[in-house]
Order: C-alpha cells, then structure tokens, then sequence
C-alpha cells in the first residue's frame, strides 16, 4: 500500500528528529572515547574529534594503576549489588503486600507513598536525619536512604496485581502460606518486571553522585562516581610522575580524565545487553496490565 505524502513527510520529520537526538547523544561520548585513546600530542594540538589520533592506551595503564581508583570501582560494584538486593527486596515485599485487598490501611499506605512522589523532606532535614542517625562516613548512608522507589514499587504492584488470583487460591488450598506462595508463584511469573526493576536500582546506584558528595567526606570510601567527579572538577591527573614532569600537565589530564569517565561507564553498560530482552516487556507489562 502506497502511503500519501504527508505520510511520508511525517515518517521523515520523525526520522530526522531522533536521528539529530541519537547524535547528540553518540557524537559526545565518541569524543570522550577518542580523547582517551588519543596521544599527549594529538591532545595538546586540539586535534582529536571524533577519531582517535596517534592511538594508545598509556591513559588507562595510568588509571589502572592508580589504587584509589581500583578501590573505589570495587566498592561500587559492592554497593551497587548490595544496593540493588535490598531495595528489590523491600519492592517486592511492599508491592506484594500492597495487591492484597484484605490488607488493613493499604489505601492510606498507597497514599503516603504517591505522597512522597510530590514531596519530600528537601535536603537539610535529610542531611540532619542522616547526620542525626550516625550514617556520615558510613556505606549505609548509600544503602538505606534510597532503598525504596515508589515508582518502582508501583509498576511492581501493578505487574502482580494482574498475575490471576486463582493461582494464589489453589496454593492456599494446597496448604502454601503467602512466602510459599510469593517465592515459588509471583515472583517466577515476574521475570522481565523483575529484570527491568533491578537493572533501574543497579543504573541508578551506580550513576549516583550526591548522596556520596554529602554523606561520604572518607577518600576510601569514595565511590566510582565521586571519585571520577574530583577528578573532573578539579582537573586533577591521577598519580602519574609522567604528568608531573612533562611540560603538557594539564592536557595529559584531559586525557586521563575521558579515560575514568570510560573506565567508569564501561562496567554498567557490560550490563545492559544481558537485560535488554526484558527491559521493554517488563515495563510495558508492569504498566500497562491490571
């Protein structure tokens, strides 16, 4: 079927906008990348764009050498599992609890919660609660806090709600009680929600940035992300004598700095591709169903 012109006019104004916002987007991070793979010299020359020039690969030998950042990459793989099991944990537990109709005050708990979507405390009562609770210089204050997305929890709540009844039923009558029933039902049937939901904390927590910038002043508890925004803002090149004793100091920088941006980014895209299969499915079925 032929399609008439302004059909086609549509489908190419569509076309231009996200090809112009796929750019934006790509063209960046290939001058990030080209940066860090690129020679002190081609750097020093403002040669490089988007194409390495005169590859090498002496800016990362520089930041893998680096202990404080070796450190500070594990410590964000461990919070950011540690993170990730427990706010799915405290999801799943909340929004399961919140399907049941015969739970007492759950139209008042799903109200505080939407509640908190508009409002919150804003960020001095949250620095004093934290403060007040002994978490300044501890990973908790990067565990707890945040543990909890409504909206997470919500999408969940509606991806079990739509999941029939009768399957619950014919477990209870089968003697299963609701941990039986949600460990060995609900959440198998939850592959692709589950799967979306855990890869939103795991990004989430990774990329975070101003919990840490406010709760953590320890440098060996500092996180990937802190630690690459020191060297970010204050133009800061990692412990490298070459960097000391050339003359392009500061340009060497700017390349170690795109090659921590990299290394920093790497470890969660490696991630996505072994999701990417339930991230659509899960969002549409935790959105649309019930």
């Amino acid at each position: 079927m032929r399609r008439s012109l302004p059909t086609r006019i549509a489908d190419a104004a569509i076309f231009t906008i996200v090809l112009i916002a796929v750019l934006v987007c790509i063209l960046p991070i290939m001058h990030v990348v080209a940066v860090s793979f690129s020679s002190r010299d081609a750097v020093l020359a403002g040669r490089v764009s988007l194409f390495p020039i005169q590859p090498t690969i002496d800016t990362y030998r520089a930041v893998i050498r680096d202990i404080t950042m070796i450190r500070s990459l594990g410590l964000t793989v461990f919070i950011t599992i540690a993170y990730t099991a427990i706010a799915m944990i405290i999801s799943v537990a909340g929004a399961y609890a919140l399907t049941k109709k015969r739970l007492k005050g759950r139209n008042v708990v799903l109200f505080i919660l939407i509640f908190t979507l508009y409002f919150n405390g804003g960020l001095i009562p949250t620095y004093l609660l934290i403060k007040g609770l002994g978490m300044i210089n501890k990973l908790w204050a990067l565990l707890i806090p945040g543990s909890l997305s409504v909206f997470n929890l919500l999408i969940l709540k509606t991806f079990f709600a739509s999941i029939p009844e009768s399957l619950e039923e014919s477990a209870l009558i089968e003697g299963a009680n609701e941990i039986q029933i949600l460990v060995k039902i609900i959440l198998p049937l939850s592959g692709p929600v589950l799967a979306t939901i855990s890869l939103f904390y795991a990004v989430g927590r990774w990329n975070g940035l101003q919990d840490a910038l406010f709760y953590i002043t320890n440098p060996r508890l500092y996180p990937l992300q802190l630690k690459l925004y020191q060297i970010v803002q204050n133009s800061q090149s990692l412990d490298i004598q070459s960097a000391e004793s050339s003359g392009g100091g500061n340009q060497l920088s700017e390349s170690i700095k795109a090659a921590s941006i990299v290394f920093a980014t790497v470890p969660i895209v490696m991630v996505y591709p072994f999701l990417q299969r339930y991230f659509i499915k899960g969002v549409m079925l935790g959105s649309i169903k019930g």
